[in-house]
């Protein structure tokens, strides 16, 4: 997703088969397994047949992933647009990035570009995540690409021990 002026250090693009080593290591990474609704590894075979059997429309899938590329092409993460609603003319954004290649700024650009396309493109109001309060680093990077404090959601993650509040935060486009 090119298109503005400023220099870009990083793209988005569909997924491609030669994609599913990345997408194997970040998937069964335990640690980001909080984060969101996984809890359990995924195989190769699974994996394949997701990136296999997309349609790379958002409004058939009702959700969109695309990997974060550097500028050399290598990967260093995944940005996912769910829970797509065209009536409300929103959807959730998710972020994953490499834990190799985090805190470089990364995240922070990749919403950046998804916030032109869901506005130019897919003609959205908002985009909204669900952040973990204790994820300091999530709420920092959402913060600075402009996304706003929403409702506080109590024990609203369960990460196998104990219940961790979540944030709703918004950006309105």
């Amino acid at each position: 997703m090119k298109g503005d002026t400023c220099e870009r250090r990083l793209s988005l693009r569909a997924l491609e088969p030669e994609d599913l080593d990345f997408l194997y290591t970040i998937e069964n990474d335990e640690d980001m397994w909080d984060m969101g609704c996984a809890n359990v590894p995924y195989s190769r075979y699974a994996l394949s047949n997701y990136i296999l059997s997309g349609t790379c429309d958002i409004y058939a899938d009702k959700q969109m992933r695309l990997l974060m590329q550097d500028e050399e092409g290598a990967p260093v993460g995944l940005l996912d647009l769910f829970n797509f609603d065209p009536k409300h003319l929103r959807a959730e954004v998710g972020i994953a990035v490499d834990r190799h290649r985090r805190d470089l700024g990364y995240g922070h650009e990749a919403l950046l570009q998804i916030e032109r396309y869901a506005r130019h493109t897919l003609h959205l109001h908002q985009l909204y995540a669900i952040v973990v309060c204790s994820n300091a680093r999530s709420l920092t990077m959402f913060r600075k690409a402009g996304f706003v404090d929403g409702v506080l959601l109590k024990d609203w993650v369960f990460d196998g021990k104990n219940y961790q509040d979540a944030l709703v935060m918004q950006f309105f486009l």
